[in-house]
Formats: structure tokens, sequence, C-alpha cells
């Protein structure tokens, strides 16, 4: 079996079907791990937030794939961590109130989830205040979910890449350039490799690239570029949130030793606009008690593109013909629906193999 792509969603595809005892090539031109100063895949810029139980909706597919994953990374992240390939995690989830509105939504949606049973509850601004995330003027409280939380998205890579060629995962360092159909499977053409290669099932998961590799097949999945762009920044005060935090569509999240990152899908397109960097911080500024983070020092910036299908929901998860699986357009939910990804690709390839 052969996966193309390097990002969260392939490697993780790659490692369960090797891992369920299927031999695996994984193709990429960073199939042996991400340049982050180089990469310009989603992945190499990602920040990891799992929002799987404060979702927005509590049903359909979306639900579904979101719960499906925040549970298989739980169990992940054990059986990586027991084979020396831990991966870490930041348990729960903030998500601040920026407004009465907000306020009103918020506390539907906690009434909501706790008739389902799930852990979330509502932090009062008191407690918010003795977390340095504000005052009594200026927070409104917010809405804490516990099994959310944050995961390193390089370690999670690079747990699935060393973990896998340890179970027999082969890594091929290469662009495929072309996909031929065969009487019995398929043939994939790398652009440096001497011979094609020969596969009875293909996965594409290779974000954008995705849509070049399967027009001349026929299959029109045309993909929209989104620019996803994260800020490292030091710290002038210790912070003492005990989570990654939400604020008006922006993720805040502490970093192990002192540290935050700043980031958000910003904008169409496929070139960094430097000048929306600036208004990113000064808004983080104005969530309760951040007013610091308008001066703090920047380290590095991180940048990477998003597929967003145009014309179908997110994301594509379609089996296209036989031997053929596209795993794509995952938009902003790569790294949180990579597990449901691998899990829907596992199971088309085995429930094709028992019909034999």
């Amino acid at each position: 079996m052969v996966v193309i792509g390097g990002g969260i969603v392939a490697l993780a595809t790659a490692w369960l079907l090797q891992c369920r005892g299927h031999r695996v090539r994984l193709i990429a031109p960073d199939a042996d791990g991400p340049h982050p100063q180089e990469s310009r895949s989603g992945s190499a810029a990602a920040l990891g937030v799992l929002m799987a139980q404060v979702f927005q909706r509590s049903r359909g597919r979306a639900w579904r794939l979101r719960q499906t994953s925040l549970s298989l990374w739980t169990q992940w992240r054990q059986e990586l961590s027991g084979r020396g390939c831990p991966i870490p995690f930041q348990a729960g989830l903030l998500l601040l109130a920026r407004d009465t509105g907000d306020t009103e939504r918020l506390r539907q949606l906690l009434e909501e989830r706790q008739a389902l049973g799930l852990p979330l509850s509502w932090w009062e601004p008191s407690r918010l205040q003795d977390l340095g995330l504000g005052d009594a003027e200026s927070s409104l409280g917010g809405l804490h979910s516990a099994q959310d939380g944050q995961l390193d998205p390089l370690a999670a890579m690079d747990a699935f890449r060393r973990d896998g060629l340890q179970q027999g995962l082969e890594l091929v360092s290469d662009l495929v350039v072309g996909l031929e159909r065969q009487p019995t499977g398929w043939r994939v053409h790398g652009l440096s490799a001497a011979q094609a290669m020969e596969a009875e099932w293909v996965v594409v998961a290779a974000g954008l690239a995705s849509e070049g590799l399967l027009a001349p097949l026929g299959h029109q999945r045309p993909h929209q570029p989104v620019l996803g762009q994260c800020l490292e920044l030091a710290t002038s005060v210790p912070i003492r949130w005990p989570c990654p935090v939400v604020w008006q569509g922006l993720n805040l999240v502490p970093r192990p030793g002192g540290g935050l990152w700043l980031g958000a899908t910003l904008e169409p397109g496929d070139h960094a606009d430097p000048q929306l960097l600036e208004p990113m911080r000064q808004l983080a500024g104005e969530a309760p008690g951040c007013g610091w983070l308008r001066e703090a020092e920047v380290i590095r910036r991180l940048q990477g593109l998003r597929a967003r299908p145009i014309g179908r929901p997110a994301p594509l998860l379609e089996h296209l013909e036989p031997g053929l699986l596209l795993l794509c357009g995952h938009y902003r939910n790569g790294v949180l629906l990579a597990p449901a990804s691998a899990q829907w690709a596992v199971e088309q390839i085995e429930s094709s193999l028992t019909c034999r």
C-alpha cells in the first residue's frame, strides 16, 4: 500500500495501516520530517488545538468525526508513550467570553454539553482573575472543556514516523508526479524514482497537491489554499493558565518552559501578508489580562497552507474508485481529525479485502 503525503493525516494513516499488519510505503518530499523554516505544509505551522467537545454543533458528520478523533488521540498517545514515543499534551481548553452575547452563547453550549454528560464547566471571573486573565471589570468568565486540549503537532508527526519505522513502515522521500491505473492496482510515479512503484491501494493525503494528482484520473476536487500563521512570543510575565485559551478565534497556547504560541487561520491565498500579524497580536492583547502581548517579543514566525475544499464540506474522505482513497481538505482541523480520517481509511481498505 502507498500513502501519499507528509502531513499529520498521511502519517497517522500510514502508521495505523502498518500497525494493522499491512505493508505500507509513505511517499512525500518531506517523508523523513519537515523543516519548519522551509515547510509550507499546514501541519508544520499547526498549533495542535483539539476542539471537539466545545464544537458548536452536537450532531452530524463533523461532530462524530471530532468525537471519534478525540477518543483515538487519547488511546494513541498512551500506546505511543508506552513504546517510547511520547506526544506532549496539555489537557483542557478555555474559551473566553468577549461580551454578554458571547457569554449567553457559551452558557447555552455548556448546558447542551452537560446534558450529554460531557465534563464542561463555567469558570467565573474571580477564577480567571486568579489565573491572570483579567479583573472584575474586564473579565466575563469562560467555558472550560476538560477533555479537549492541545498536542504538539511536530512531536506527534515524529512519533508516528519513529514508531512506524519500528513497525516496518517504509519512508520514501520523493515527489509523486502521477498515478496510473493497472489491472490489479496502481502504479505510482515519483519524480526521482528510476522505476514506478506498484501498489494495490493508494491513499492520497497530500493536501493541496492532491488536486493535481487526481485531475488526470477524472476526479475534480478543487481546493482553495488558506494561509495559517503562527507567532512564537517571549512572555514578560509568567503564564498561570493551566491550558490553551481561545479568544475571538485566536488560539493562545502556553509553551513548556515559558513562551506562547499565538495563531489563527487568517487569509485566503498562498502568500503571507506580514501586515496581518501585528493586528493579530493586538487582538490577542485585548483578551482580559493579556495587554502585555501587544509588546511581547516575537521569537519566530511560522506559516503553512491549509486546503479548503471548494463546493464540498470539509474534510474529503472518499473512496474514489477501486484501490484509491482520498483524505484531504481538512482545512483548520488536520491535527484534530487525523485519527478519525486514518481509521476511516483502514475501515475502507479492510472491508474491501474481507469482501473478496
